[in-house]
């Protein structure tokens, strides 16, 4: 509250110059403000203030201890902002965000929030302390280790199919202490809250982190003590089913937990022995984000008709390629899911099987036995089969097995790791299948890449994208003029980063006979790129062009997950 209120509070005899002088004394040497020292004085109460104070602005007063406010409205101003300016997000109506302030004559403060938010302004009065007391009520303090340590409830969590009977070491025992259960819980906990899709647990010589991988970004999000690096390492070892005591290999695992509410969540455990202890890797699979609707993966309308049309062939073979992490186990089972009927025998191989779908035999690879992908499909081919999908071609046996079982009738569906569309021809020549095999046996190849989306909470137009910019990234001159460009401005919902979520980018190049003859001829992948291109076909970054105009994703995400065409 400032100076000129407090002199008309004396003027309209509410209180006495000496109680006054008094007030701005404490506020002076506590470091508070003025309004705050004259209720806690008693010299009035918080309504009385809050009503004077709305009267002399002429903005309505709130009473914010009978008003529940929704997380949504809380997360469009950061708790730093909210407790800097003393002001809270109340409601929001349209374009309008209706703001709880104690002292509406602070344009500064109401300048910056709609800065930062995008929204206009409208300032209702609250006294100091509700606006404090709302404050703490509605905005959660994450992530403080200490309180992890303390008051951590973990009572909905459950281990499902933890084994109880360990060789305790002393690395074992410590990792039942109840700091270290709570704060392991705690990690996997958040990681699902703030939407991970991976969790790093790296030791180092001086430091141990933890990091998230959120819409496919590392960010950092806790440094533990150096002390419980072995005690947080053994925890999820023993939670994921390892041998604690073997710490010089390799080992995978995995860790099925019970959230509460019914929800059970899987995390696969990969642990790697580094310089200055084990570094572990848990990767999420939570079935219910599992996105098996292909209307909603991110294809445009005339690219799933392709992708399609390919999948609904009678035989022949479908890949989907792109990196680690890009959104190619997620396309191929929805592509199952849409195949999946009871006329169809439906057998997958897969290392790992990350997701369970009813109706379809899915195998487990296990290397040291000699379970691999050509054992598994050469058993699949004694099966009855109607459609394979191969987990991975990886090398000649598989990618020939596949090939012949794409030519005896057969739709099969697999992944390869390659750049694009394109250059997976050559991918599957260059290991050894004869050309006049790929270009009888393919019926479409789908390159793929994940993108960011733009929060739309905070999203704003980015005056820093010129058209010259898009006609560099490869957008056509006309179309680039008329584009705006947007971006994320940060904001708690999207935990500042100005992106939430991700959508996929799909190259999708179907083998039409011109293609074939390509192929046959021994054409390089720059080749088949041109002529796929004539063709009609949209490549990665067109795709992401695309994205970018319908102002789903941001140019600098589109210059990092896809490459320019030449």
């Amino acid at each position: 509250m400032n100076e000129r209120i407090g002199e008309l509070l004396v003027k309209e005899n509410l209180l006495s110059a000496d109680q006054l002088a008094k007030a701005r004394e404490d506020a002076r040497t506590k470091g508070g403000r003025l309004g705050a020292q004259i209720t806690e004085l008693g010299y009035l109460d918080e309504n009385e203030l809050t009503d004077f104070v709305a009267k002399q602005y002429g903005v309505p007063s709130i009473d914010l201890d009978e008003f529940e406010i929704d997380q949504a409205v809380i997360q469009l101003i950061p708790e730093e902002v909210a407790v800097k300016h003393t002001v809270i997000p109340v409601n929001r109506a349209g374009s309008t965000l209706i703001l709880a302030t104690s002292d509406p004559s602070n344009i500064f403060a109401l300048d910056d929030i709609k800065f930062l938010t995008g929204y206009s302004i409208q300032a209702v009065v609250a006294s100091e302390e509700a606006i404090k007391r709302g404050i703490e009520k509605y905005y959660d303090q994450s992530l403080a280790l200490e309180e992890v340590m303390g008051d951590f409830d973990d009572s909905d969590i459950d281990l499902v199919h933890e084994d109880d009977d360990f060789d305790v070491s002393e690395a074992a025992k410590a990792s039942e202490d109840a700091p270290v259960v709570k704060l392991v819980n705690l990690v996997l906990t958040d990681a699902v809250k703030k939407m991970a899709s991976d969790i790093h647990v790296e030791p180092y010589e001086k430091s141990f982190r933890v990091r998230y991988r959120i819409d496919g970004v590392l960010y950092e999000v806790m440094k533990p003590p150096m002390k419980l690096k072995n005690a947080i390492t053994s925890r999820i070892k023993i939670m994921a089913e390892m041998d604690i005591a073997e710490r010089r290999l390799p080992q995978d695992g995995r860790i099925k937990l019970k959230m509460g509410r019914g929800k059970e969540m899987d995390f696969r455990v990969s642990c790697l022995p580094t310089l200055f202890g084990e570094k572990i890797v848990m990767r999420l699979l939570d079935k219910s984000t599992l996105q098996l609707d292909m209307t909603k993966l991110g294809f445009e309308e005339d690219l799933l008709a392709l992708f399609k049309d390919a999948i609904y062939q009678p035989y022949g073979m479908v890949l989907v390629t792109g990196p680690t992490g890009s959104g190619k186990t997620t396309t191929l089972y929805s592509a199952l899911s849409e195949l999946n009927r009871t006329s169809e025998n439906v057998s997958t191989a897969e290392d790992p099987v990350e997701f369970n779908l009813p109706g379809i035999n899915q195998v487990q690879m296990h290397e040291e036995i000699g379970l691999n992908f050509a054992a598994t499909l050469r058993s699949f081919l004694r099966q009855d089969p109607d459609i394979i999908m191969v987990g991975e071609i990886r090398d000649f046996e598989t990618a020939e097995i596949a090939v012949k079982a794409a030519l005896t009738g057969h739709m099969v569906l697999s992944t390869l790791h390659t750049n694009d569309a394109p250059s997976t021809v050559n991918r599957l020549l260059n290991m050894g299948i004869e050309p006049f095999l790929v270009a009888s046996s393919v019926n479409c190849i789908v390159a793929q890449r994940l993108a960011r989306r733009i929060c739309q909470e905070c999203k704003e137009p980015d005056t820093d994208v010129t058209a010259e910019a898009l006609v560099k990234a490869g957008m056509a001159e006309d179309r680039a003029k008329n584009v705006a460009s947007l971006h994320g401005n940060g904001c708690r919902s999207c935990s500042d980063t100005g992106f939430k979520g991700r959508v996929a980018l799909y190259e999708v190049m179907p083998l039409k006979e011109e293609l074939k003859e390509f192929v046959l001829n021994g054409a390089s992948s720059l080749e088949l790129k041109r002529e796929a291109i004539r063709l009609g076909m949209q490549t990665l970054r067109q795709s992401a062009l695309n994205k970018l105009s319908e102002g789903v994703t941001t140019l600098s995400e589109v210059l990092r997950v896809s490459a320019a065409d030449h």
